[in-house]
């Protein structure tokens, strides 16, 4: 019983903590081949805080890299930047590489979400979905200053399909540039699924 509440407790200061440095987000995009598997150039200048709230419980705000059961992360989350002077409007975007499974990513990249107009807080809603039998999926957020004349572009619309998105030249595109801060989460199939 100790042992379990020990885990537990940790589980709980993994999950609740949050990211406090650049560099640290930037190595663990690197550790985790984002930049290469998105194609985008990841030199952050601010942080990215993403937070699931939590029946019951303490919400979860993430830290790049951490694991979460997908029942955690059913939204829909919210947002926080810090370390900018920049006062938004930013762009949210939310993909997963890793689909259907990180073995065999023919659908990739999935998109989860896109949005602009968002202030230095805000929030959306999305839930992670991998298929029984897969490996843990990466989640990625990625925050961009929004440029003028976002809200008019129709690369994206709501017919847009969500599968086989390439956020990289979704971005080019549109006038985005690099992204300004991110994170991500690794979400792993429900073990009864």
């Amino acid at each position: 019983m100790r042992l379990s509440l020990t885990l537990l407790s940790l589980f709980t200061l993994l999950v609740g903590a949050q990211d406090t440095s650049i560099r640290d987000v930037r190595r663990a995009f690197a550790d985790a081949n984002i930049p290469e598997d998105l194609s985008i150039n990841f030199e952050p200048t601010a942080l990215l805080q993403v937070t699931f709230p939590q029946r019951g419980s303490d919400p979860i705000t993430l830290h790049a890299g951490v694991q979460l059961p997908r029942d955690s992360t059913a939204g829909p989350p919210t947002y926080a930047v810090s370390g900018t002077s920049c006062p938004g409007p930013f762009v949210i975007a939310s993909v997963d590489p890793d689909a259907p499974t990180p073995q065999t990513p023919t659908s990739s990249q999935i998109r989860h979400f896109l949005g602009g107009n968002f202030s230095p807080r805000g929030s959306n809603g999305m839930q992670p979905t991998p298929p029984a039998g897969s490996d843990a999926h990466r989640y990625i957020f990625l925050l961009f200053e929004q440029p003028e004349g976002f809200n008019d572009q129709t690369v994206v619309t709501p017919e847009t399909p969500i599968s086989l998105f390439n956020i990289s030249a979704f971005a080019a595109e549109v006038g985005l540039g690099d992204p300004i801060a991110g994170t991500f989460m690794l979400v792993a199939p429900n073990p009864t699924a």
